[in-house]
């Protein structure tokens, strides 16, 4: 009888703690399904049971938009930099150069960036998130710190800056890319903002300062202290990198997504507009030199440039989340377009070609913080670093071509000391294909809400 009784009594106590169990569950599918800000992250496919857990939308994750800033201030800042760069080569140890070529060689690593997007995120599945950034900020420095030997042998900065930095730039791109998506669902547009603005800012910085040490100790020693501070910091934000899910088992390629006409959209406005981006950062010193400014001056204009993308890639961020985050890209690419079209053709004298500066630099930012939001707005959350990859593999076309296009119409059109005339057949061709990437996603926002005032 006593044993039958204890029998008894447990049973009772484990339908009492089921009991209470199930009520919690119920508790907490009733707070989540009243709170429309709380999202959920499905994890590995592999995972038991098919777990998901809940986006913190903080927490660890702004540890996480850290140390993803500061390597993208590196990434980002030196890609935005080469104009200087560039104008430093030509003038000095690759002065019988035609720009095209020297364009080829700051496009080319972004172009690797991009074109390997898909296998990065696949790297970053087999060594994870943190050593993918350790391994990419490490190539950086070394790419850089080898430029430094390579000055005046064009085949060599192919080799440092192109291929070495861009692997290095491809596998930060990523990280930077994919992580805040990991942390961050309600203000992902403002975790975005503020890992892209880091990029304009070191842009900004970096032309500055590449300007000043290149006068100062000559443009071999600014490549090797430039690899030296992106190595002492970019490691140890590196490290700071944890990744709070695992990515889900995918194929390297899945084009399926380009079966949704919005989404099919966006990949091809991305992948048109890319070939405007860098155009006005890399001539804009050229341009300057040609209607009698300094390099000073011209310095002073690609810094203000990259200072605005700064400040386009932080605004578009708030924006995004409060007016939509595809709203946001139609007034970006946009704006691109028409300050192309209508300032820099007429810039002949500093306060235009200022203005100019400080528009485009704000609608080149804003692309860099909307587009990744755009992605994971559209797509499943299992699938956001593939959206995300895909949509970037797309922009190669454009990473490799777009400013050597723009190079070698300028010299069809008298070269770089041609005055403003020479330099409107590039800009009109950037001006153009800025137009039909902004056609592109007018059909990716009427394909989504035809409603004009809507958030979406």
């Amino acid at each position: 009888m006593t044993t039958t009784a204890t029998i008894l009594e447990t049973q009772r106590a484990r339908s009492d703690d089921t009991s209470i169990a199930l009520e919690s569950i119920g508790d907490s599918s009733s707070r989540h399904s009243n709170n429309d800000t709380t999202s959920v992250l499905a994890l590995d496919d592999t995972a038991p049971e098919n777990a998901t857990t809940v986006i913190p939308d903080g927490g660890y994750g702004w540890i996480v938009v850290a140390s993803s800033s500061v390597i993208t201030f590196w990434f980002s800042g030196m890609t935005g930099a080469w104009g200087i760069i560039q104008a430093a080569l030509l003038s000095s140890s690759l002065k019988d150069t035609p720009p095209s070529t020297t364009a080829f060689i700051g496009s080319l690593g972004i172009t690797i960036c991009v074109a390997f997007g898909l296998v990065g995120v696949h790297v970053m599945r087999l060594i994870s998130a943190r050593y993918t950034a350790v391994l990419g900020i490490a190539l950086l420095g070394l790419g850089a710190l080898l430029s430094g030997f390579t000055t005046s042998n064009v085949a060599g900065l192919f080799q440092t800056f192109g291929v070495i930095l861009g692997v290095g730039d491809c596998l930060c791109f990523t990280v930077a890319n994919v992580m805040p998506a990991q942390y961050f669902s309600r203000r992902l547009g403002l975790a975005n903002g503020l890992v892209k603005a880091s990029g304009g800012i070191g842009a900004t910085l970096l032309s500055i300062a590449l300007n000043s040490l290149i006068e100062k100790v000559g443009i071999e020693w600014t490549f090797r202290i430039l690899g030296a501070g992106v190595l002492c910091t970019g490691i140890p934000a590196a490290l700071a990198i944890k990744e709070r899910t695992s990515l889900p088992n995918v194929p390297i390629f899945d084009f399926s997504l380009l079966k949704d006409i919005p989404f099919a959209a966006i990949f091809l406005a991305g992948a048109t507009v890319t070939f405007t981006l860098f155009v006005p950062p890399f001539f804009l010193p050229l341009f300057a030199k040609s209607i009698g400014l300094n390099s000073g001056t011209g310095a002073a204009l690609v810094a203000s440039f990259n200072a605005c993308t700064a400040i386009g890639r932080f605004i578009a961020g708030p924006a995004c989340d409060k007016f939509g985050p595809l709203n946001t890209f139609v007034v970006a690419v946009a704006l691109n377009a028409i300050t192309t079209l209508a300032i820099w053709p007429v810039s002949s004298a500093l306060p235009s070609l200022v203005v100019f500066a400080i528009l485009n630099g704000i609608s080149n930012g804003a692309f860099f913080t909307t587009l990744p939001t755009v992605v994971v707005s559209m797509v499943d959350p299992s699938r956001h670093a593939m959206g995300m990859s895909l949509s970037i593999t797309g922009w190669t076309g454009g990473y490799l071509m777009g400013t050597p296009i723009a190079g070698y119409l300028l010299e069809a059109a008298g070269g770089e000391d041609g005055g403003v005339e020479a330099y409107r057949p590039a800009i009109f061709y950037a001006g153009g294909i800025a137009t039909l990437s902004s056609v592109f996603v007018l059909v990716a926002r009427m394909g989504r809400e035809i409603k004009v005032f809507k958030r979406v």
